[in-house]
């Protein structure tokens, strides 16, 4: 199974200023076409409660596993599906439902996990033109990695898109 971590960044490497904040409150449209285009073409996101609560609702042709530290108390339907435990075993379960790839999508805390559990194979961050000095940062608690550069792709005159692979996965 790929791992993708997929991100908008400020340029000091925050995700948010704030939990309540939507991504696509301040980044470009493009960077928001890009994240619609790339998954739709994987299919499968995972993200946390919090992530998925700004979104709020199934996204058309994709299917969200939402991380919870209760997924007996929420009620999965068409396009969403609540899940916890091991990030092994959700990654199994999205698997066994077809999907080949999937995108981590969020937040922090996700981010974090799952590259310190050694499961992430490629990163795509967008960099976006703004500084929010206090704010959630991409990774809460993040061992160090050498990554190996694949790309820069300018998606406007401001933003950049970054692609990395991370090599010992």
């Amino acid at each position: 199974m790929k791992v993708i971590l997929l991100a908008a960044i400020s340029v000091d490497g925050k995700i948010a200023q704030s939990r309540e904040q939507n991504s696509t409150d301040w980044t470009s449209k493009e960077d928001v076409r890009f994240f619609v285009e790339k998954s739709k073409e994987i299919g499968a996101l995972i993200m946390g409660e919090t992530t998925y609560q700004t979104i709020g609702r199934p996204l058309k042709d994709r299917t969200i596993y939402v991380l919870t530290k209760n997924p007996d108390s929420q009620v999965s339907k068409k396009g969403i599906v609540f899940t916890g435990g091991l990030l092994q075993d959700v990654l199994k379960q999205v698997e066994k439902d077809g999907f080949s790839s999937v995108l981590i999508a969020g937040g922090a805390s996700v981010y974090s996990q799952f590259l310190k559990e050694g499961l992430v194979n490629e990163l795509f961050l967008t960099v976006e033109p703004y500084l929010f000095g206090q704010g959630i940062p991409l990774l809460t608690d993040c061992p160090f990695f050498s990554l190996e550069f694949v790309s820069v792709k300018p998606l406007n005159q401001q933003t950049l898109l970054l692609h990395y692979r991370i090599p010992s996965v």
